[in-house]
């Protein structure tokens, strides 16, 4: 899978681009503030719908325009192209020509994993970071994952709006209340089948980009413990008085421990830099499993921050996608981008919102 085909129009800082990619490694090389960072956030918004920066569509748009637009061709067993408008009045998905009914139809037609410096969050941040961590990778490799999350988030807005009345019908909150916990149950067994199967690939990146310094440890900790209908009807008094659903999957957590110890506590910063590297590097080799081919890589500035060890343990998952013939796609200035990953790379110039590619050598 690669994008082939990226097309900007009043995108952030980019009145127009127009730029193809080859499979392979692309180094976006630039000032701050230039748009380097830009391109990767477009290349996500394409995968995943949503900005790795945490923005809403507004944000986005290129200052004193009304709306942008984001197109693309994305190669895999076959060619699809993608076109996104957004505007505060307008919003508009169209795949190969045809307007995106559902989610479901759309998301797996680019398959991205970002790396950022924002995402030290995942480690050091609130839990629903590290749920949406899980929610991502499962909906990314398990086709039924986002109906059920979708229809579980239903049900818990139709119940908490219940809840928030003086006075409610109290068959309608058990009707709610079954359905939450049908779709709750099978999103906690997904999760609880996931965190098994990728602690070990976790804990085995972690000691590539870490010199096996310490142990990194993945457990899943659901807000209801034992069974989740019965943890709802022992909250029930609570959930009256705060007008709110206080347990289920909304508030799961997944707790990330070196040599047991809680990371977001006391971890250091590098450790919790080489946590989300690793978690991420978990994240690209479980899709790659799943779907027979690697993700893109979007690498924001985050090689320029690690020593020569860190660099060293990450290299073995770049060059297995320029192996497999996928795109790595990473911002650098001039001075830090890392220079051991060989002269085999297409390096592009970006510059006022302008992309250029550069002759190589």
């Amino acid at each position: 899978m690669h994008l082939a085909h990226l097309r900007l129009r009043d995108f952030r800082n980019y009145a127009r681009l127009d730029a193809d990619f080859g499979p392979g490694f692309h180094l976006l090389l630039g000032d701050n503030a230039q748009g380097k960072t830009n391109i990767l956030e477009a290349i996500y918004l394409l995968a995943t719908l949503r900005s790795f920066r945490g923005v809403g569509g507004a944000q986005m748009v290129r200052h004193g325009h009304k709306g942008y637009f984001v197109g693309a061709s994305v190669v895999s067993r076959a060619t699809h192209e993608i076109k996104m408008y957004w505007s505060s009045a307008e919003r508009k998905l169209a795949l190969d020509g045809q307007p995106v009914r559902a989610l479901t139809d759309y998301l797996g037609t680019l398959r991205a994993v970002v790396f950022s410096a924002e995402d030290t969050q995942l480690v050091k941040g609130a839990a629903r970071m590290r749920r949406r961590f899980m929610d991502l990778l499962l909906a990314q490799t398990v086709p039924v994952y986002l109906p059920l999350l979708q229809r579980y988030a239903g049900a818990l807005r139709s119940r908490n709006a219940l809840l928030k009345r003086r006075a409610f019908d109290n068959s309608a909150l058990e009707a709610f209340t079954r359905e939450l916990v049908l779709a709750g149950n099978q999103l906690i067994a997904f999760r609880r089948e996931l965190i098994p199967q990728i602690a070990p690939l976790a804990m085995e990146a972690y000691a590539r980009v870490s010199g096996k310094a310490e142990q990194l440890g993945l457990e899943y900790q659901p807000s209801a413990a034992r069974d989740f209908e019965l943890e709802l009807a022992r909250h029930r008094e609570r959930e009256l008085a705060m007008r709110a659903t206080l347990v289920g999957p909304h508030r799961d957590e997944l707790q990330l421990r070196l040599d047991g110890k809680s990371a977001g506590k006391f971890a250091s910063e590098g450790q919790k830099r080489s946590i989300v590297i690793a978690l991420k590097m978990t994240q690209a080799e479980r899709l790659a499993a799943a779907h027979g081919a690697p993700p893109v890589l979007l690498i924001d500035d985050v090689m320029g921050e690690l020593d020569l060890k860190r660099r060293a343990g990450f290299l073995p998952l770049l060059n297995r996608s320029r192996h497999a013939h996928s795109q790595v796609f990473m911002t650098c200035t001039e001075e830090n981008w890392p220079r051991e990953l060989g002269r085999d790379l297409q390096k592009w110039e970006v510059k006022g919102g302008l992309l250029r590619a550069l002759e190589p050598g």
